[in-house]
């Protein structure tokens, strides 16, 4: 699992700065921060570039815009865009507020994503 540890306790310090619980997996080749049992973030190590990416779901209403904003990247697994992600390099997370602005974006569309743990019988 490739993915920049002083990045991962960046977003950590995010999370509990906005006082919200969070958990952590290993998946997609970096590491994924959990809110109510769905995938909010993520970061992971560009193999072609070796930077730091944060994956950050914000949902279809602001793709778009998510896309023009500086540092951020089509997030592209398969060779087709996902729709609702972007990858947000380096330069677009330098700055804790860029960082926190990132952060609340994927909390704010949290709760309209519906979760993905099926419940034991």
């Amino acid at each position: 699992m490739a993915y920049d540890e002083y990045l991962a306790d960046r977003i950590r310090n995010q999370f509990r700065d906005l006082k919200h619980h969070f958990e952590e997996k290993k998946m997609m080749g970096g590491l994924c921060f959990m809110v109510d049992d769905k995938m909010c973030c993520g970061i992971l190590i560009d193999k072609n570039t070796n930077d730091s990416l944060l994956m950050a779901r914000v949902g279809l209403y602001f793709y778009e815009e998510a896309l023009s904003k500086k540092g951020a990247l089509t997030m592209d697994f398969t060779g087709r865009p996902m729709k609702g992600y972007v990858f947000v390099g380096s330069e677009g997370i330098d700055s804790e507020p860029e960082l926190q602005f990132w952060i609340q974006k994927c909390l704010d569309f949290n709760p309209l994503v519906k979760t993905s743990i099926r419940k034991k019988k």
